[in-house]
């Protein structure tokens, strides 16, 4: 049978060839950070946030020297010191030799650091951070200091029965706690006693709430003479420091995910220890800064004229008032006083942005207030109209001291006044802090205060890169298998369709490689259910080419020339494969939306296939 001519146009414009090179050079460009190794290295940063200086070289390598340990370089990359390593132990043992070297003052961290040349960060070329299933990352084992959530959590307590019992214009000697579970008020004489009760009665039920409804036994108020004693339960106590450990999981998990960790693990271990790992962390030291931190920030009126002098006779004197608290201001360490009682703190904090401020030229931070926050600054703000208000800096700093031989691991709470300005005018729940030394610092404090408050200080109680759970070996069985099920399905390819199993190899190949370049732009984290996701899209690419192959050969049977046969074969496939790849789409999209981890990953990997 004679077909009749068919004008077939297998050309293109011009245009589309510029777009299909365009692609392929960029798909190449940014999957190839993928095929740089990563080196075991300790990172070496100052506390201070001062840049890194060859005289810290210098001591990172004599104590690697004294340790007999031998590193492939030490050198300082973007203002850290970095001595990277060839295998894991090795880098274990260096990071304890130089920690104990260099003491407190600086932060030493596990790391994993790059290969890649440096021409890439021109173009924000990454590599494709593995999972912990894959490749390992960095274990954190978090210790909170049990007695400092009670005691923070009680002080704010004390704090508020105190405001409240001047507000009721009820005269006091003083309201302090006695051993663990006991608050005494003591009042002066002549104070109304049934109202002093009713008044802690109130701030305690609202303290031990739960849905607004007091929890039963909490607490039991008893009132005679002239003090007002709460009893605290035991279990009352146990619980203060339950939900201090619940809110620093969910602020460590706040805190992740502004570091940008893709399948983070955070989970509590025991009564008093938090687990995080960071699978594929570029700055672990970062990383250790921003989950350790419980840098925040207080808003308080300034005491008395807010003189120096006033505040150094107090001092001198030894009789600070009642009602105020002595400060130092930051960087001048010059004394003053403030209000004992809080303003507004960072708990109350809903958001805040780091910004260069043009006016006092100096970096800032923007917040913005809770409701409950905004209301005490009004209220505070209107009524203290042309008064000195001071921003509180707080951050507890861990310190490590050797007792008898032996390494303890301390911390200490540094408060500094950052700032004192007049009150202009009325303030709402945003405003802005300036006084902050540098940028990095002003985004960091927002970084901090973004993630939410730690409800009590933690300390580092372990740290160690943690090997893939897969096992090396059974990893690279798996990487094995999935190189060799792709050459065979090459190979297949080139011996049953020839000239178009050629084609079909170069089509399957940059499928490949525009998955992993959009998944590296989208600083993907890859896991051996992504690997599974991959797979599964090669599979499909195979199953469209087939499908175009078979048509082509059908048309060709039947008679048809080849330039025909070839386009009647795209045309009648595509319906069949795009049909194919939204069911596989929409199938990727539900399981990223009710998945999690793993479930995620593979979804991930999917849905860019």
């Amino acid at each position: 049978m004679d077909w009749p001519a068919v004008p077939v146009m297998l050309e293109y414009a011009r245009w589309k060839y510029v777009v299909i090179l365009f692609v392929v050079l960029v798909s190449a460009l940014y999957a190839l950070p993928n095929i740089y190794p990563q080196d075991p290295s300790v990172q070496v940063t100052a506390n201070n946030a001062s840049a890194a200086d060859a005289a810290l070289e210098k001591r990172v390598e004599q104590a690697l020297a004294a340790a007999k340990l031998t590193p492939k370089s030490v050198a300082i990359e973007d203002g850290k010191v970095m001595a990277r390593f060839d295998d894991v132990e090795v880098q274990a043992k260096a990071a304890d030799a130089v920690g104990a070297a260099l003491g407190s003052d600086y932060t030493v961290a596990l790391n994993l650091a790059t290969t890649m040349p440096e021409w890439l960060d021109w173009f924000k070329a990454k590599p494709m951070q593995l999972g912990l299933d894959l490749q390992g990352g960095v274990h954190f084992l978090m210790e909170i200091d049990r007695a400092a959530a009670v005691d923070k959590r009680i002080n704010a307590l004390l704090d508020g029965i105190r405001a409240d019992l001047r507000e009721a214009g009820i005269r006091y000697e003083s309201v302090e706690r006695v051993g663990a579970n006991r608050i005494v008020a003591t009042l002066l004489p002549g104070a109304d006693l049934a109202k002093a009760a009713s008044v802690v009665q109130t701030d305690i039920a609202g303290a031990f709430s739960s849905g607004g409804v007091p929890a039963f036994n909490a607490f039991q108020v008893d009132s005679s003479g002239n003090t007002v004693v709460v009893n605290i339960a035991e279990a009352t106590l146990d619980q203060m420091a339950s939900n201090a450990i619940e809110q620093n999981i969910s602020t460590l998990r706040n805190r992740v995910n502004e570091l940008g960790v893709a399948e983070p693990v955070i989970q509590r271990q025991g009564a008093e220890r938090i687990v995080v790992q960071l699978p594929g962390v570029q700055d672990t030291a970062k990383a250790k800064r921003v989950l350790g931190a419980t840098a925040t920030l207080e808003y308080r009126g300034v005491y008395g004229t807010g003189s120096a002098a006033e505040a150094q006779a107090a001092i001198d004197s030894g009789i600070v008032p009642p009602d105020a608290k002595v400060f130092y201001n930051k960087g001048t360490n010059v004394p003053v006083l403030l209000d004992k009682r809080v303003i507004a703190s960072g708990e109350q904090l809903q958001d805040a942005s780091a910004f260069f401020d043009t006016q006092s030229s100096s970096p800032a931070v923007s917040v913005r207030l809770n409701d409950a926050g905004g209301r005490r600054m009004f209220e505070h703000s209107s009524m203290n109209i042309g008064k000195p208000m001071a921003v509180v800096y707080i951050e507890t700093v861990p310190e490590v001291k050797m007792v008898a031989g032996k390494e303890v691991r301390t911390t200490r709470v540094k408060e500094e006044v950052i700032n004192i300005a007049t009150i202009r005018g009325a303030l709402g729940d945003t405003f802005q802090t300036t006084g902050l030394g540098s940028m990095e610092e002003s985004s960091q404090l927002a970084l901090l205060l973004r993630a939410g408050a730690l409800a009590a200080p933690m300390q580092f109680a372990e740290e160690r890169v943690i090997g893939p759970s897969l096992g090396k070996e059974n990893i690279e069985r798996g990487v094995q298998a999935i190189l060799y099920s792709f050459g065979f399905v090459l190979l297949f390819f080139v011996v049953y369709y020839r000239m178009f199993g050629l084609i079909t190899n170069l089509a399957v190949v940059l499928n490949l490689l525009m998955v992993l370049a959009v998944m590296s732009i989208l600083g993907a984290t890859l896991s051996l259910p992504g690997l599974a996701g991959i797979a599964l899209t090669v599979g499909m690419s195979v199953d469209a080419n087939v499908l175009i192959n078979e048509r082509i050969r059908e048309e060709l049977r039947a008679g048809m020339p080849p330039q025909a046969a070839i386009a009647n074969g795209y045309d009648r496939a595509a319906g069949t494969i795009a049909d194919a790849n939204v069911t596989a789409l929409l199938a990727g999209i539900a399981l990223w939306a009710f998945g999690t981890g793993p479930i995620q990953g593979f979804a991930i990997s999917l849905i860019v296939g």
